[in-house]
């Protein structure tokens, strides 16, 4: 190649490199228009039951923050404690928000590194007594015994699950312990009436395909099943919302199902604009 095309092809590279600021720009201001129009303007979404008017981010993956903000509102708390498991680095899930407001809680993950990462970052919390960590691997058969081991009370204020495989069956295998509201992964990828649930191996890892989990049609029928109504789901099609049916009474928008409650896949919606997230100490004045 002649330096005189090496030097036009670095010239021109360049100037691509030099437009990045206002490509981000761009798609942070395509980002803002789709969720106003699609979201907050959308009738679909203005009764004042819907959870999804309520969504924001401070640390979850999408708006499951301003969700889990919207429903304790609704329904109150007690003990103030949660259980979250396939915590990832702790960085983006449902319950480090939480932990922020001086909540207390259990986070377990199978990842070693993982574990040595949040061990190191949120040490504040875990020395305080505030965070309980624990390096397990979930299955549908341990599950019992790990929250036995390490002292879950039997009723808490939220569980949350993110597993990327077995939600469905880890879930079905909690019996002993009364959650009040229950976040969980589902497949959108399998809109209602579809009923979907992928066989359990407790081996089983995520290959990053659309085989995992199940479909909310499938986790509406055992939310039923163990008393629990659905009450939405994250715009992003992520999440689902499942409060316990002694605490639901009419602070949620009815009916319960998979059909009013479904959002389809959207999974460019969690896109993170602004500084990284980051945990430390703080005061609360």
């Amino acid at each position: 190649m002649k330096l005189k095309t090496i030097f036009k092809k670095i010239k021109y590279l360049r100037r691509i490199v030099a437009m990045q600021p206002d490509i981000e720009q761009m798609s942070y201001m395509q980002h803002y228009d789709f969720l106003q129009k699609h979201l907050y303007n959308n009738p679909k979404y203005q009764d004042d039951r819907k959870l999804n008017k309520y969504e924001f981010q401070v640390f979850s993956q999408s708006g499951e923050d301003g969700i889990i903000r919207e429903i304790f509102e609704r329904i109150g708390v007690t003990n103030r404690t949660f259980v979250e498991f396939g915590v990832g680095n702790g960085l983006q899930n449902n319950t480090v928000n939480l932990l922020s407001q001086r909540w207390r809680g259990f986070w377990i993950d199978g990842s070693k590194d993982y574990v040595e990462f949040i061990q190191n970052k949120f040490k504040t919390f875990i020395d305080a007594g505030e965070l309980r960590l624990f390096h397990e691997r979930i299955t549908a058969e341990g599950i019992e015994a790990i929250f036995d081991s390490i002292g879950v009370p039997d009723e808490f204020d939220l569980l949350s699950i993110d597993i990327d495989g077995n939600d469905y069956w880890v879930w079905k295998a909690i019996e002993k312990y009364s959650p009040r509201v229950v976040v969980i992964e589902y497949n959108s990828a399998f809109p209602p009436p579809v009923k979907w649930v992928i066989k359990y191996r407790p081996e089983y890892v995520w290959d990053g395909t659309q085989y995992f989990g199940a479909s909310l049609k499938s986790m509406e029928a055992l939310g039923e099943e163990k008393g629990y109504k659905l009450v939405g789901s994250t715009f992003s099609g992520i999440n689902a919302f499942f409060v316990r049916e002694d605490l639901v009474a009419d602070k949620f928008l009815e009916p319960f199902t998979a059909e009013n409650h479904y959002e389809s896949p959207k999974y460019f919606v969690p896109k993170i604009y602004g500084h990284p997230k980051n945990v430390g100490p703080f005061l609360q004045i």
